[in-house]
């Protein structure tokens, strides 16, 4: 059975098949909870040591706000033309065939974990306030072409793992219970934002506008706004999530594009007050020397700011409300991100067992599973800003090849049913394209380390394709039927 004739079916509960149960709220909560996570509580550090000042930071992430709306807008046509299971899986094969959207898929399922390790790297870090986490256990260093490589395990990387696993289990029994939970803390989460950005412009001790134009070390160029925006751009990255669960939303012809659109809309207002918040509450030294790769022992942003107008123990409550908000984004990659190795499963593309859903959940366990144990694995080997460099990097090249798919689409496929139509076509899909190039380009020159591990994990992804292609292959010819594309 095909990923349609799949979505055709799912309202029933046919066996086998998904089950379309997330409402038009679980959809819009998938969107924001998803998007709104550790990037917003963490990025603004390493964004100010680039570029030096707090209305430059806010330029860059209103910059990739609108660049990510653009995204979005182009992506709800896709979504409401092909709502199936796999999302940017299912818009590169109809756009271009077997191969891009396979090593799409790959790296979705090989770096893509890389995310889902960040966001449990960040819970231990979260974690820090209220409970130290103690020494490692095992440390090893060593180089490899002049860069130190090292690796640990102990509590922290325990506890980066542990809401990995518990998740997992969480959205193994069914969709809608990932939706319920998605619901309730994402819900949490915006609150915690919007908690924060209001207690510091109500009660911040020393808050100033000023801070704002004020300057520390680093400098505004063209290749800094850029680096400056890739970090941004992680903190938004959920967004492409939704259309990878479109087999399970219902009235996904309008669903799809309102939760995508007014989702979007909503965390650029959310980021944008938050961060005004924290340059307001504190000079742009003071936010530069927030927890990072350069500062990995120092607190989180979001904590120093709250730190302004909380008082003692109070902090660690908003430490809490971080740990909720973290798992909130943790759900979403981990509802969304596993249907793209069933979306292939069931194309043939990839092991058969996961294209199987459980007989009662009617959830793709066996996907769900995979993502969980190598992002765990994952969580041991790097630090947040390495694995979210890592995984963002991977997708910009993906989110440019689908958004250019609306062109290629509106002339293969003129008469194909399209509920929704990408608002500002041609415009708002071509400059979302040029400019996620030039961030792509920007980041090899500039962060070649992760940018051209990325690469890397594309180029592994090719041979792959061609055993699985052989493969496919010969099973035809042993059963008499011609493969597909």
């Amino acid at each position: 059975m095909t990923t349609a004739q799949a979505g055709r079916g799912a309202g029933r509960g046919e066996p086998g098949q998904l089950v379309r149960k997330l409402s038009l709220t679980d959809s819009l909560a998938l969107v924001v909870g998803t998007i709104v996570g550790t990037g917003v509580l963490l990025k603004a550090a390493t964004m100010t040591q680039t570029l030096g000042s707090g209305l430059a930071v806010l330029g860059a992430w209103l910059a990739a706000g609108l660049l990510t709306l653009a995204g979005a807008l182009t992506y709800a046509e896709l979504g409401a033309m092909m709502p199936e299971a796999g999302g940017e899986y299912v818009f590169l094969r109809a756009a271009y065939g077997d191969a891009v959207a396979f090593i799409y898929g790959w790296v979705r399922f090989t770096a893509g974990s890389g995310s889902l390790a960040a966001l449990g790297v960040s819970f231990a870090t979260f974690l820090l306030p209220i409970a130290p986490l103690g020494g490692q256990w095992i440390a090893v260093q060593t180089q490899v072409a002049h860069h130190a490589l090292r690796w640990s395990f102990g509590p922290p990387q325990l506890v980066a793992i542990a809401p990995i696993i518990v998740l997992a289990a969480v959205n193994c029994a069914g969709v809608r219970a990932g939706g319920l939970v998605q619901v309730a803390l994402a819900s949490i989460k915006v609150l915690a934002v919007v908690f924060i950005a209001g207690g510091v412009f109500l009660a911040a001790r020393g808050g100033s506008w000023s801070h704002v134009t004020a300057h520390a070390t680093g400098a505004v160029t063209a290749s800094g706004v850029g680096t400056a925006m890739l970090g941004a751009l992680w903190a938004y990255s959920g967004w492409s999530y939704l259309p990878m669960a479109a087999g399970e939303i219902r009235d996904p012809g309008r669903t799809i594009p309102r939760a995508l659109i007014l989702g979007t809309v909503i965390v650029i207002g959310l980021y944008l007050a938050i961060n005004a918040a924290y340059f307001y509450a504190l000079p742009p030294d003071a936010v530069a020397a927030a927890n990072s790769t350069r500062h990995p022992a120092a607190p989180a942003i979001a904590a120093l700011a709250a730190g302004t107008f909380l008082h003692g123990g109070a902090t660690r409550l908003v430490a809490f409300a971080f740990l909720v908000a973290t798992l909130g984004t943790l759900n979403g990659g981990l509802l969304s991100n596993s249907r793209v190795p069933f979306a292939m499963a069931r194309a043939h593309q990839f092991f058969g067992v996961f294209g199987r859903v459980g007989r009662r959940s009617h959830a793709p366990t066996w996907s769900i599973s995979a993502f969980a144990i190598w992002a765990s694995l994952l969580a041991t080997t790097g630090t947040y800003d390495q694995l979210s460099d890592l995984a963002v990097f991977a997708f910009l090249i993906f989110f440019a090849l689908t958004a250019a798919g609306v062109f290629v689409l509106r002339v293969r496929r003129p008469d194909a049913p399209r509920p929704y139509r990408t608002t500002g076509y041609p415009v708002v899909p071509f400059l979302y394209v040029a400019v996620t190039i030039w961030v792509i380009g920007n980041a090899l020159v500039t962060s070649p380390a992760p940018a051209w591990t990325a690469v890397g994990f594309l180029a592994l992804g090719l041979p792959v394709y061609l055993w699985f292609r052989a493969r496919r292959a010969s099973e035809a010819g042993d059963t008499g039927a011609t493969p597909g594309r």
